[in-house]
């Protein structure tokens, strides 16, 4: 058998993600653009999303599960009066409530109360959280149902206005990863007495990588792998201790928690490191320079 060929391309894209594909789509179509088989992305979008999505490319997908990790940012809106069975606009309607008296100050004191800071939730069933080996969305698909543990997630802030309707809700959402914005419409909507779903999610930032940055999956521009990991606390090496960290030798802990992403004087990111049980010294997570020969 052929051996496939080592990728010759590597960094990381912002890509914009418009509505109606799938995060594998926008992957299907980057490994086209690259001529490369190694791609793959942190943090999945819903179809109907759109919005930041990172695509790693070569080494780049050596890095995206610190990527996944990082806070994300969301706009979206929250529609009362009305709960659906995906728990967004997407979903077949499950019930109607008259709910015309709610009040903007009534949305932000439930969000203050019960909707900040950490809180517990229940991953949808249009989730890809597995439970038995199954994920969620493809019981979903049959018409299953199942017991769902609940799960903790932090909202850093939850920022809601109003708009010309009365029963629409604009929202901005920083949160931790692992936190679903449509659950937290529906909470909204249930906490008012009544019933409501998100609509119109868009992802503005994972980390400090923003909309702002992104492009389209054609034009999008390719980060450096240093460039990727940037919201990693840095540590530069000189060429002695690179030769080192090539061959995944243990280094002492730097400061803070870790990961941190190590670097060589002229600034190629060389491995990613993790804290080591003994607190003293970190070992290599990743390594993404090739050791000398």
């Amino acid at each position: 058998m052929a051996r496939r060929k080592p990728p010759t391309t590597h960094g990381l894209l912002v890509i914009d993600k418009p509505a109606g594909m799938t995060s594998h789509d926008v992957v299907a179509k980057v490994r086209k653009r690259f001529g490369e088989r190694q791609v793959g992305h942190a943090g999945t979008l819903d179809p109907d999303a759109t919005g930041v999505l990172l695509v790693g490319v070569g080494k780049g997908t050596k890095v995206m599960r610190f990527l996944t990790a990082l806070g994300k940012t969301y706009r979206g809106q929250v529609r009362l009066g009305s709960t659906t069975d995906s728990l967004d606009s997407t979903g077949v309607v499950t019930g109607n409530f008259a709910m015309t008296g709610v009040t903007l100050e009534d949305a932000k004191r439930v969000v203050a109360q019960s909707l900040t800071g950490p809180i517990m939730q229940i991953p949808p069933m249009v989730s890809a959280v597995r439970v038995d080996g199954v994920r969620l969305h493809q019981l979903a698909r049959q018409g299953i149902e199942v017991e769902r543990q609940p799960r903790p997630v932090t909202v850093y802030r939850f920022d809601i206005a109003a708009t010309d309707d009365p029963l629409v809700f604009d929202i901005e959402v920083h949160c931790s990863a692992g936190t679903y914005i449509r659950t937290l419409a529906d909470d909204l909507g249930r906490l008012l007495g009544g019933g409501g779903h998100l609509h119109g999610l868009r992802r503005t930032a994972v980390g400090s990588l923003t909309i702002e940055e992104s492009g389209t999956i054609d034009d999008a521009a390719l980060m450096t792998l240093a460039e990727a990991v940037r919201d990693l606390p840095a540590v530069t090496v000189d060429a002695a201790v690179a030769a080192g960290v090539a061959h995944g030798r243990f280094l002492p802990c730097p400061a803070g928690d870790g990961p941190w992403a190590v670097c060589d004087e002229a600034g190629e990111l060389l491995a990613i490191y993790e804290p080591r049980e003994d607190g003293v010294t970190a070992k290599p997570a990743v390594v993404l320079v090739d050791s000398p020969t």
